[in-house]
C-alpha cells in the first residue's frame, strides 16, 4: 500500500524559500495542467505517511491502522497569481506535531508530492462590490490569500479602490511577503501595507508598528494609518488567520454594525477565513 501512495503523487515542489525557522514559501508544478482558480481559493496538498518528517518535528499521535494507509491532507490557500499557469505557491507554517507540515517542511526542490484536483472555498473578491474599501487583516500565514489577490487584478487601476493589508506576526523575520507589498504600495497609491509585530521587545530592530490586529482595528490605528473609514456602508473586512483575533475582531466590527457575509447573508461586510 505504501508503495502505491508514493505512486499517486502528481507534482513537484520547484522551489522552496525558508522565510525564517517554521516558515517557508513553495511552489508546486502539477504534472497536469492546473486547475483554474479565483484569489483567495485553498486546495488540497498531501503525502504519504511513509514520508520522512523532518529532524526538529515534535512527537506525532500515533496512526491506526486505517490512517496508516490513507494519504496525510491538508488544505492550503494558495498565494500565486489566479492568472499565472505554471505553478502554485503556498505560504506554509511548520506545526511540530501535525501530520504533514513535518512532512512538507523536509522536502527538497524537487521532490514528489500530491496536488488535489480543484481549487475551493468562498473567501474570495467575487461577491464584493468594485467601489468599496478592502481592508485585508491576516495573521502569520494568513496573509496567503491576500497576497494572490494583489498579485492577480484587484490592482487593476481600472478600479482604483483603496485597499488596506494588515499583517500580523510575532517578529519581523517572520512578516512573510513583506519587501514585495512595500514594492507594490510604493508602486500603487491605492495600496497601503501595514506589518506589525506583537513582539518588539525581542526585536530590537523594529520601529514599525506593535501590537495585535484586534487591538489596532479597536483604537483607530488602522483607520488613522490608511486613511480611510471604517464604515459598512463603504468597507468590507477581510479576516484570515488566528481565530482568537478574528472572534475579537468581529466584535469589534460588529459594534460598528459591520455583519458577516456569508450564503445566507449576502449583504454582510465580513469576510472570514480560520486558519486552526
Amino acid at each position: 500500500m505504501a508503495k502505491n501512495l508514493f505512486e499517486q503523487l502528481n507534482a513537484t515542489m520547484t522551489h522552496r524559500e525558508d522565510v525564517s525557522p517554521g516558515l517557508c514559501i513553495i511552489r508546486v508544478e502539477s504534472d497536469k495542467a492546473l486547475f483554474p482558480f479565483e484569489a483567495g481559493q485553498y486546495c488540497v496538498l498531501g503525502l504519504p505517511p511513509e514520508a520522512e518528517r523532518v529532524q526538529d518535528a515534535g512527537e506525532e499521535p500515533v496512526l491506526d491502522e486505517k490512517k496508516r494507509k490513507q494519504m496525510i491532507r491538508r488544505a492550503y490557500s494558495i498565494s500565486s497569481s489566479s492568472k499565472e499557469g505554471e505553478f502554485l505557491e503556498f505560504y506554509i507554517t511548520l506545526v511540530q506535531s501535525g501530520g504533514l507540515t513535518p512532512r512538507l517542511f523536509n522536502l527538497k526542490e524537487g521532490d514528489r508530492l500530491w496536488l488535489g484536483p480543484k481549487a475551493t472555498g468562498l473567501f474570495t473578491l467575487k461577491e464584493v462590490p468594485e467601489d468599496v474599501t478592502l481592508l485585508l487583516m491576516a495573521t502569520g500565514t494568513g496573509l496567503a490569500p491576500y497576497v494572490s489577490m494583489v498579485r492577480s487584478d484587484i490592482l487593476d487601476e481600472r478600479t482604483h479602490r483603496k485597499i488596506v493589508i494588515s499583517h500580523g506576526a510575532r517578529y519581523s523575520k517572520d512578516l512573510g511577503y513583506r519587501e514585495e507589498l512595500e514594492a507594490l504600495a510604493a508602486r500603487h497609491d491605492n495600496l497601503v501595507y501595514i506589518p506589525s509585530i506583537t513582539r518588539p521587545s525581542e526585536d530590537p530592530g523594529w520601529d514599525g508598528e506593535t501590537g495585535y490586529l484586534q487591538a489596532q482595528l479597536s483604537d483607530g490605528r488602522v483607520e488613522e494609518l490608511a486613511g480611510v473609514e471604517l464604515s459598512p456602508e463603504t468597507c468590507h473586512v477581510f479576516l484570515c488567520g488566528n481565530p482568537s483575533m478574528i472572534e475579537e475582531a468581529v466584535e469589534i466590527l460588529t459594534k460598528r454594525n459591520f455583519t458577516e457575509w456569508s450564503r445566507q447573508s449576502p449583504e454582510g461586510q465580513v469576510h472570514l477565513e480560520k486558519y486552526w
